[in-house]
C-alpha cells in the first residue's frame, strides 16, 4: 500500500516489510529502482518535474527520515517508521551474508566505498562484495562505470552519490546496469567506514540525529535552509488550504 504526500507514492511499510518486498525484487531478478526519500528531496521534487517522475517511477520509496513521517501525519495518512538509507544498508548486508546475494558499493570519495564495504565484511564474514568504485568519475566516465558494475552482477548496487544525482544516475542507466536493486543512500558510506560518526541510539530516538549530523558536517547548513520551507509547504497544503 502506498500514501500520496505532495505528489509523491510513499510506500506504507516498515524497515522489516522493506526488507522482504527487496527480497521478492532479488528473487524476480527485473532491475528496480528503490528511493529513500527524504525531506529535502520531497520538497525539489515539487520544482523539478523530471525528479518526480524519476520517484514516482521507482518501484519503491521509504521514508527516510522524520520529516517524511511529520509530514505523512498531518496529511492525514500516517507511516509505521522511517526506514532509512543506512539502515538498509546495515540490513541487507547481514540479510545478504546468510542469502548470498552479492553487493556493489559505489560513490563517495576515492577509498571510501572500499572501507565501507571492509567494516560490512568484519560484521558479515560470509558477505560478498562484488566491487566498490569512488562517486568522483567524470561525466565521459560513466557509461565505462555501468560496464564495470554489470559485469560485477551484483544482486544489490548501492549508490552513494548524494540526492537527486544518485536517483538520476540509477534512472538513466537501470536497464542497462540490470541489477535487481539499485537503492540510492546518500551518505551512507561515510558513516559505516568510520569518517562521519552515527549519532547514538538515543539521538536518534528524540528524532535529532539530523541535527548532529550537521554539527559534524558544516557543509550541510546550506541544505538545512530547505526544512523550513518545506514544514511551511506541507502546513501550507495540508492544515491551510
Amino acid at each position: 500500500m502506498k500514501i500520496n504526500l505532495l505528489g509523491v507514492q510513499v510506500e506504507n511499510l516498515d524497515l522489516a516489510g522493506t526488507l522482504e518486498k527487496i527480497a521478492g525484487f532479488i528473487a524476480a531478478q527485473k532491475p528496480r529502482q528503490v528511493v529513500t526519500l527524504n525531506p529535502e528531496m520531497l520538497f525539489y521534487a515539487q520544482q523539478k518535474l523530471a525528479l518526480r517522475e524519476i520517484i514516482n517511477r521507482a518501484h519503491l520509496v521509504t521514508a527516510d527520515g522524520v520529516g517524511i513521517l511529520w509530514a505523512a501525519k498531518m496529511a492525514g495518512t500516517p507511516l509505521p517508521a522511517r526506514v532509512t538509507g543506512i539502515d538498509l544498508v546495515w540490513r541487507l548486508a547481514q540479510r545478504a551474508a546468510g542469502e548470498g546475494w552479492r553487493l556493489f558499493f559505489l560513490g563517495a570519495l576515492p577509498g571510501i566505498a572500499i572501507d565501507a564495504a571492509a567494516q560490512l565484511q568484519k560484521h558479515y564474514p560470509k558477505l560478498k562484495v562484488a566491487g566498490t568504485f569512488h562517486g568522483y568519475f567524470k561525466p565521459r566516465e560513466e557509461s565505462e562505470v555501468v560496464t564495470i558494475i554489470r559485469q560485477a552482477r551484483p544482486d544489490i548496487l548501492f549508490v552513494a552519490l548524494g540526492a537527486p544525482k544518485q536517483e538520476f544516475f540509477i534512472a538513466r542507466h537501470l536497464q542497462s546496469l540490470n541489477v535487481p536493486v539499485c537503492i540510492g543512500v546518500g551518505g551512507s558510506f561515510d558513516v559505516i567506514a568510520g569518517r562521519v560518526k552515527r549519532m547514538p541510539s538515543w539521538v536518534q530516538k528524540i528524532h535529532l540525529e539530523w541535527l548532529g549530523r550537521l554539527l559534524q558536517e558544516p557543509k550541510r547548513w546550506p541544505r538545512a535552509l530547505v526544512l523550513p520551507r518545506f514544514v511551511w509547504l506541507v502546513l501550507k497544503t495540508y492544515r491551510l488550504a
